[in-house]
C-alpha cells in the first residue's frame, strides 16, 4: 500500500525503533480494508490468513466456550496489532473480531509474516511484547474472577475500558465505543442483571452515567478505590 502516509503509523508501538524505510517496506505489502459497524474481521476457527493493525474504530473480540457460552475476551483500540495467531503458533484465529463501529485496518497476508519478521527483527521484538502486555492483562482477569466479588470485577473492567478508550468531557470520562451492559457482563463473568443492578446504584450515587449502548465514568478516583478496596 503505498500511499498511505507513514507518518499515521509510524509511531505505533508496533513500529517502534523502525527507520522510515523499513516501515515503507513492511506498509507497502498491506492493503487497507473497511469494516462496517456489525461486520466481522474474521471468526473464531476461521484459517489465520491475515494479520492486522486497526486505524480506525473499535472491535470487539468474542470467544465461544465449548459449551455455548459466549465471552468478551477484549476490545481493540486504534493502534493495536491483532489477528496475529500465526505470532502464536496457530493455523486458525482464537476468537471472532467484529466491528462496534465502523472501522479500517490495515491487513497484511498470513503468509508474508515469515519473511517480514525475519527482515525486521524490530517487528517480532514489538509483537511479542504485545502479545505478553495481552497476556498480563488476561492473567490479571483471571486472578479477578477467581478471588473478587463481582462488584470489584465490574470496577476493574469499567476503568480498563476508560484507560484504553476513554474521552474526557464535562461530565466525567466517556468510554469512546459503544459498549452494552451484557458486554460487561460477558467481559467480568457475570449476568446481565448484576451489571444492571450494579451500574444502576453507581448512577444513584454518582459514579458512572450509562445508557444505550454508552458509558460514562463520572467520578473515576471513587470507582477506582471501589474496585480496590479489600474483599471481605
Amino acid at each position: 500500500m503505498p500511499n498511505l502516509d507513514k507518518s499515521l503509523v509510524a509511531d505505533l508501538p508496533i513500529f517502534e525503533g523502525m527507520n522510515p524505510d523499513d516501515l515503507s517496506d513492511i506498509i507497502r505489502e498491506a492493503q487497507s480494508i473497511r469494516y462496517p459497524k456489525g461486520s466481522s474481521v474474521f471468526q473464531q476457527d476461521e484459517e489465520a490468513n491475515s494479520f492486522f493493525i486497526l486505524l480506525h474504530g473499535h472491535l470487539r473480540v468474542m470467544k465461544v466456550t465449548p459449551d455455548g457460552q459466549q465471552v468478551v475476551v477484549r476490545f481493540v483500540a486504534p493502534g493495536e496489532i491483532f489477528g496475529i495467531a500465526m505470532a502464536m503458533g496457530r493455523k486458525t484465529y482464537p476468537a471472532t473480531a467484529l466491528a462496534v463501529v465502523d472501522s479500517v485496518a490495515l491487513v497484511w497476508s498470513a503468509a508474508a509474516w515469515p519473511r517480514l519478521v525475519a527482515k525486521h527483527p524490530s517487528l517480532a521484538v514489538n509483537t511479542i511484547q504485545t502479545v505478553g502486555s495481552r497476556l498480563q492483562d488476561a492473567h490479571t482477569r483471571v486472578v479477578e474472577m477467581s478471588t473478587e466479588q463481582v462488584e470489584r470485577r465490574v470496577a476493574h473492567a469499567l476503568l480498563r475500558l476508560a484507560q484504553q478508550a476513554g474521552r474526557k468531557g464535562e461530565d466525567g470520562i466517556k468510554i469512546d465505543f459503544p459498549i452494552s451492559r451484557q458486554d460487561v457482563a460477558e467481559m467480568t463473568g457475570t449476568t446481565l442483571h448484576t451489571v444492571s443492578r450494579l451500574l444502576s446504584a453507581w448512577e444513584d450515587q454518582g459514579l458512572v452515567e450509562s445508557g444505550r449502548q454508552r458509558i460514562s465514568i463520572r467520578n473515576p478516583h471513587k470507582l477506582f478505590m471501589l474496585a480496590e478496596a479489600p474483599s471481605h
